[in-house]
C-alpha cells in the first residue's frame, strides 16, 4: 500500500470523461472500445448511485460555428464536420450508462453551469482537453470534501489522461478503472502507475465502494 496516493473510495467522486454518443461504435466521432466499455462503465457508475456517491460527468460540446472548438478541430467543425455539435443528438452521453433518459441542456452547460441530475450527479462541459480547465470541477469538488477521484470514459490518450495529471497537481489520490475505459495503452498504464494513479477494474471498485 502506498502511505500518500493510496486511494480512498469511500471518500472518492467518479469522473466519466466524454462519453458522448457521437464517440461510439458507427458514429461520425467514433473512439474504438469506447462501447465496448459501456458495460463496466456502467457498472461503476451504478455503484456510486447505489451508494450516493458523487458522480461528474464531463463532456465537450461544440458550438456550429466552431468558435469554441479547439485548435486541432475547428476547421473541421466550421467545414461542416458532425461531431459533438450543440443541441445534437450525438452530442448527447451514451443512454447505456443511465438507468433513466437524460438529456443535457446545452445553454446551461455552455455558460459554464453545472447541470443536476440528481442529489449526487452532475454534468459539467469542458472547453479543451482537461475537466480542470475553465470548468466548476476544482470548487465543486471542494465542497465535497472527496480527496480521491477515479476516472471512467472516453479515448484516454486525450481527455482522460490530461484530466488526470490536472488532478494529480492538485494531489488528489487517483483511480483508473482500466477495463471502463478506451484508448488504454501498455506504455500509458505504466505512466499511470509512475505518478501514484491506482489502475484497477471495474468489479474492484464496485467492491471497495460497498465495503
Amino acid at each position: 500500500m502506498k502511505k500518500y496516493s493510496e486511494p480512498s473510495f469511500r471518500s472518492s467522486a467518479l469522473i466519466s470523461i466524454d462519453t458522448q454518443r457521437d464517440t461510439l461504435d458507427g458514429q461520425p466521432f467514433e473512439i474504438p472500445g469506447t462501447s465496448a466499455a459501456l458495460p463496466n462503465m456502467k457498472m461503476v457508475l451504478d455503484a456510486y448511485r447505489d451508494q450516493r456517491m458523487p458522480i461528474v460527468h464531463i463532456v465537450r460540446i461544440y458550438k456550429k460555428d466552431g468558435s469554441n472548438v479547439d485548435l486541432c478541430r475547428k476547421e473541421a467543425v466550421e467545414n461542416g464536420a458532425q461531431i459533438l455539435l450543440e443541441g445534437t443528438s450525438g452530442c448527447e452521453l451514451a443512454s447505456e450508462i443511465f438507468r433513466r433518459p437524460v438529456r443535457l441542456n446545452f445553454d446551461l452547460l455552455l455558460s459554464g453551469k453545472v447541470q443536476e441530475i440528481s442529489s449526487h450527479e452532475v454534468v459539467m462541459y469542458k472547453p479543451r482537453w482537461g475537466a480542470f480547465y475553465n470548468t466548476p470541477l476544482d470548487s465543486h469538488l471542494s465542497k465535497l470534501g472527496v480527496d480521491t477521484l477515479v476516472f471512467v470514459g472516453c479515448n484516454f490518450p486525450n481527455c482522460p489522461r490530461t484530466s488526470i495529471y490536472q488532478a494529480s497537481e492538485r494531489d488528489f489520490k487517483i483511480a483508473l478503472v482500466e477495463d471502463a475505459i478506451s484508448g488504454l495503452y501498455a506504455k500509458g498504464k505504466e505512466e499511470m502507475s509512475s505518478i501514484g494513479v491506482q489502475v484497477t477494474s471495474a468489479r474492484a471498485v464496485k467492491k471497495a465502494v460497498f465495503t
